[in-house]
Parts: C-alpha cells; structure tokens; sequence
C-alpha cells in the first residue's frame, strides 16, 4: 500500500519536537470512525517511554521515531489531523491445567455485546517470549474478535518446561480452547485457532483433537522439520547463484544430518563424511545454514557424538512430523497465508500440498502475498544479502480478520488468493 503524504506534511508542521511530543502516548488500541486502528505497546528493545505501533495496513515503527506517523494526545492518537479514540477492550486474566501444568493466558473481548462474536485461540510459533500484551491479539480484537493469547508452557507466567513437541503444545492449544470457551458463555460464536510460523505445525493439529470452527495459518509448513531445513539449504544455494550440483549436496547433507537427528546420534556419519568430501573447496560450503545442518556440517563427528543431542534435539521437537495427514483429518475450514519470498520456511512443498487437499475437496484457502519474507514482512536487501523487515503487508492482518468473520472478500494488498476457482478432482 502506498503510503499517502498529507498525514506527514500535517505532522511535520506540528511536531516541531517528535521527541517531546511523543512522552505522553500509552498502550492501547486506538479505532478510526471508518474502523481503521492502531495498536501501541511497550516492547523491550523499544526505549521508554517509546512504543511499538502497529497499523491495520502493516506499518510498523516506535512512537519515538521522527517519521512517525502519529502524535499523542490525552483524548487519544492524531492522525492525519484527526484523533482516533482507545478502544476499551475487556481483559480477563484466567490460568487453566493441560497435561499436569498450569498456563496463564488473557482473554480480550470487543466492548460492544456480540453473541455471535468469533473466538479465536492464538497458537504461538517458536518464541518464547509471552504473547499477552502483544500486538497481534489487539490487532484481532480491533477487528471485532474475541481473542485468547495464552503464555506456551515454559514461557511467560506459564509453568512447565519450554517444547517444540508439536504433539503436547496441540494438547495446550486444546484446553486453552476449552477455557476460552468457558469463559464467555453466550457471548461467542464460531471458535478455532491461528497459528504463526511453528503454529502452523500445532494449531492443525489441536483442530483434530476438539471440535474447532476453523484454523487459520500464516507463514507455516506443511512439511517436517527435517524437510524445512533442507528446503532452507536448497534456497540459500539457489540464492547463491549456485546450479543443480550444488542442490543435490545439498539434499544429502540435510539427509544425513536427518539421519543423525534420527537415529539420536548414533547413525548418519558415513553419509555425513562423504558430504564433506564432495563439499570440500566449495565457497558457498561455508557459509550455508539451514535449520541445523551448516553447524553439523562445520561440526566434527566426535564432537556430534558427545554433544549433538544436547545441542539439537534438546526441545523433543518431532523431526519427520507428518503434518500433511494432520491436515488430512482435518474437518474445519482452513486459511493458510503464504510469504511469497520465505527464506526461514520456504513455500514450495507447502504450496505443492495445500493446492493438492483443494483439488481433493478439503475446504481450504491459500493465498500468497508476493515479495515478503517470514512474518508477512516486506523487506529491503542489504549489501551483504540479507533481509531487513520494514513492514508487515498491506492486507494481511485485514484478512485474517476477515476470514476468520467469515467475510473474506477481498482484495487484500497484493494478495493472490491461489485456491479462487479450483475445482476438486
């Protein structure tokens, strides 16, 4: 979306001191008349009394910034020469029990009486910092939804010990399910879940084990662990201008190294020898990643024998995770948004499956936003080839909350909705 000029002309003749004038914002979410919002939070690596904000259309930045698109003010946040007013959610702090442990989560609700809200629980990714206080849950609730964040187990006020097993954090999405919904009787309607990055691994699956109206999914696999890092090899090649050869050495050092994770460590190092051999001399051999197959590569067998289980496989994460046939069980409407240029969970496979459960009758959504990277950021290329996130999308968060209101029309930013007009076979 392009970014109009007026609101910063008008800002830049009335904060003659962005600094100064910005001391007096506080968190919250503040609603346009036409329904556009901003969410402002306090993060750490934001320095007080500066906040993160967030708008509908993606832009993000600190309030402290001089370009900052917005001014404080007590009766609200101006913008473009208007005051948009906080939104006085309701927030209910609650704890429930999954699997022995106790978790924390909040649920935020609208203001306004709704008993055909939606409800949706947000599955956490690989993080572990806490999602309440967030600005992803506001930015749902501003849209008039019923949001449940919860702290993962390990994380936050959350009890237990921090996991990537896909199969107990589903269980944890399953209660936090549960206690969401006993939590606002008569004043809720269809319930699921959304999952981001890793969530995309767990929501699918929780959505198998209760009764859930639909999930939603943004920058998620439908691949296992052990696939998402030889796919992440294959692209760094690729981007390296590398050919054909180079992606075959790819594919079986990301076999071997699988064949390790496997086998905890006790099988795979003859195959991993002879990657080294055929790799030895190769510039790009020293610079590529993958999930963990760089460090195995750069690592000795001895020291993988000794310390590779305690370094890689410490999180119980489910390496040859199935979660196409999770996703064959599952019964709910699914959304599934894909970062056209991900480089953390590349889209090929996950593309290739999702189009193949709509051709066989799966009711599932698939749209792709082009030129952004994991996290529906938009990017600017560095010198050394890396990425730097400037923004989230235009339309993303826009139709996640429609979607999930079941008023998803369109069209939303650059969005290509890829499942538009498939017919099953």
């Amino acid at each position: 979306m392009k970014r109009l000029a007026t609101p910063f002309v008008l800002l830049a003749a009335c904060l003659s001191a962005p600094a100064l004038a910005q001391t007096s914002c506080q968190p919250g979410t503040y609603a346009a008349p036409d329904g556009d919002f901003v969410v402002l939070v306090p993060l750490p690596s934001i320095a007080a009394p500066g906040l993160r904000y967030l708008f509908r259309d993606g832009r993000r930045g600190a309030t402290t910034d001089a370009t900052a698109p917005l001014a404080c003010s007590n009766d609200g946040v101006m913008i473009g020469g208007a005051t948009w007013k906080p939104i006085a959610f309701r927030e209910t702090p609650t704890t429930f029990n999954s699997v022995g442990t106790k978790l924390s989560g909040v649920l935020i609700e609208p203001p306004t009486a709704d008993p055909k809200r939606p409800l949706v629980v947000m599955v956490h990714g690989s993080e572990r910092n806490s999602p309440i206080g967030g600005v992803y849950g506001y930015a749902m609730a501003a849209q008039g939804i019923s949001v449940f964040v919860y702290d993962k187990r390990g994380t936050g006020a959350s009890e237990g010990e921090y996991t990537q097993n896909f199969e107990l954090l589903a269980a944890d999405a399953v209660h936090a399910l549960d206690q969401a919904r006993s939590m606002t009787p008569g004043r809720a309607g269809r319930a699921g879940f959304f999952g981001g990055s890793q969530g995309g691994w767990v929501a699918p699956r929780a959505a198998t084990l209760t009764k859930a109206d639909f999930v939603a999914v943004g920058f998620g696999l439908v691949a296992s662990p052990i696939e998402e890092d030889r796919e992440q090899l294959v692209s760094e090649v690729r981007a390296a201008g590398q050919g054909d050869d180079a992606v075959q050495l790819v594919n079986r050092l990301s076999s071997a190294t699988g064949k390790l994770l496997l086998s905890n460590f006790t099988a795979g190092y003859d195959e991993l020898d002879a990657v080294r051999r055929d790799m030895a001399g190769k510039p790009w051999a020293a610079t590529i990643a993958g999930e963990h197959s760089g460090a195995m590569l750069r690592m000795s067998n001895d020291e993988l024998r000794r310390v590779g289980r305690a370094r890689f496989d410490n999180l119980e994460l489910i390496w040859d995770y199935d979660a196409l046939a999770a996703l064959k069980k599952l019964d709910a409407p699914l959304l599934w948004v894909l970062a056209g240029e991900d480089r953390e969970a590349p889209i090929e496979t996950t593309r290739g499956a999702l189009l193949g459960l709509a051709k066989d009758g799966k009711s599932v959504d698939v749209y792709l936003f082009p030129d952004t990277d994991h996290g529906m950021f938009e990017y600017r290329t560095n010198a050394d080839g890396s990425r730097s996130g400037t923004r989230i999308t235009d339309g993303y968060l826009k139709l996640l909350g429609d979607w999930i209101k079941g008023t998803a029309r369109g069209p939303y930013g650059r969005a290509e909705h890829l499942t538009k007009g498939v017919s099953p076979r």
